[in-house]
Formats: C-alpha cells, sequence, structure tokens
C-alpha cells in the first residue's frame, strides 16, 4: 500500500449554526491526484483552509504526512504549496520579485536558477521582468503554478488552477502537472468546475454535497454507479438539488 501522506478523520467544521464540515474522512497516497468536487457550499474550500492551517476544525483530527497538523503546522507546511486562480500574488512586484520574496521564504537554494527552470516549464519565461499587475488572468494563474512548486513540495493543494486558462494552456497545464506527479511523486488535491480537468488529471474524486462526501471512486466509476452520461451531468444534477438515490 502507498505511504498515506494526507490522513483526514471524522473532520467537523462549523460556524456558528452552519455546519460546513460534516464528519469528513479521506487520504490521500504519496504521488496520488485526488479530486474535490462540489456545487459551491459543499465544504471544499474549508476542507483545504483546514489542511492549509488557516481554519481551525470544531472537532476531528488532521494529519499530514503522519504529523498532526495542529501540533506540527510549521514543519508540515514546509513540505507543502497552494495555488488557486483567485488568489493575487502582490500586483506591483515583477514576476522575478514576486518569485525571489517566495523563494526566500521557503529557503530555496539557487532561487534564481529554481525560478527560471519553473518560468521554462510553464513557457511563461518572457514574463520574468513583467509587474505581476499588468497580467492576464491566465498569466497570473501560471505565476501562481511556479510559486507553488518552488519549495519542491511533496503535497500540493490547487484550487481550480485552469480557471483563468484558455484551452490550449489549460491542456498544457493538464499534461504538465500529470509530468510533475509522475516525475516527483507529488501528491496533489485538486478542486475544479470543470470536469474535463478532473476526467484528465484526478485518480480519484470525492464528491461532496452539504459537507459530506457522498461519493468517491475514479471519474468512470462514479459515473457508472449514478447511472449518468458523464461527470458533469452528475455535477449539475447535485448542483440543481435533484435527488440521487444512495446519498
Amino acid at each position: 500500500m502507498s505511504e498515506l501522506i494526507v490522513e483526514i478523520q471524522n473532520l467537523r467544521k462549523t460556524f456558528g449554526a452552519l455546519v460546513a464540515i460534516d464528519d469528513l474522512t479521506f487520504s490521500v497516497a504519496r504521488g496520488e491526484i485526488v479530486g474535490l468536487l462540489g456545487a459551491n457550499g459543499a465544504g471544499k474550500t474549508t476542507a483545504l483552509s483546514i489542511l492549509l492551517g488557516l481554519v481551525t476544525p470544531s472537532a476531528g483530527s488532521v494529519r499530514v504526512f503522519g504529523q498532526d497538523l495542529e501540533r506540527h503546522r510549521v514543519a508540515v507546511l514546509r513540505r507543502m504549496n497552494f495555488s488557486s486562480a483567485y488568489t493575487a500574488l502582490p500586483s506591483n512586484l515583477r514576476v522575478e520579485e514576486n518569485l525571489l520574496v517566495f523563494a526566500r521564504l521557503y529557503s530555496v537554494q539557487k532561487p534564481r536558477r529554481k525560478i527560471d527552470e519553473l518560468l521554462e516549464l510553464l513557457e511563461i519565461a518572457h514574463l520574468k521582468k513583467r509587474v505581476v499587475g499588468r497580467l492576464s488572468s491566465g498569466e497570473s494563474a501560471r505565476v501562481s503554478l511556479c510559486k507553488s512548486l518552488l519549495n519542491d513540495p511533496e503535497l500540493l493543494l490547487l484550487d481550480e488552477p485552469t480557471a483563468s486558462l484558455d484551452p490550449d494552456i489549460a491542456d498544457k497545464v493538464r499534461k504538465w502537472l500529470r509530468q510533475v506527479q509522475r516525475e516527483r511523486g507529488i501528491g496533489m488535491i485538486y478542486t475544479s468546475h470543470n470536469m474535463r480537468d478532473v476526467e484528465e488529471v484526478c485518480d480519484r474524486v470525492l464528491f461532496m454535497r452539504r459537507g459530506k462526501i457522498f461519493a468517491e471512486g475514479t471519474p468512470r466509476s462514479i459515473v457508472e454507479k449514478f447511472q449518468e452520461q458523464s461527470l458533469e451531468s452528475l455535477f449539475i444534477k447535485v448542483a440543481r438539488g435533484g435527488d440521487i438515490e444512495d446519498l
């Protein structure tokens, strides 16, 4: 059995009367890409925020790399990273300046060489001297992905990484993520509303509704279980409040 790098047991998070996460249990193996799916309000963002140490759970346990996240937060976060299409980098700095700041925070050795390698990998070396605030949303998303690999993370949390990308670049990013997974054995938790992303990138999917997982498996096995035409049709049915048997 592959080493588990994320182990979440009976997780619960409430905000007053609102139950955002309700008895959530799942794990992620080293080198596995797990999709965390669900309509807005399903609990995905809260789950990611807990894994990043930004939100304290109301109950349950979170272990990352075999360590309790609450007790060993700094040590755990040094081995992780995060990228979101909706989290902006400082807009008044150039791309290289932004990445150098984060490289120093992560104590990256030979940071300029590392930055150049990542910019080349994502085909944005020509943006190196550009001010971040003048980039397109797609360019900014790729710079954020570069940032997320600066410390060679063992666990990568990705929140809608292709949301701002045109179809050609989105396809390249999906292939790039698979390449990184194969070459570096990085475990990933991947949220997306783009079902093509999920079908092409994710080894396994956790489908959430109202803070709970109601389906788990490969994208194909989930479609077959609920006798839907596609993962997208199931997503739409759940998002519109349709009845799903065996929830």
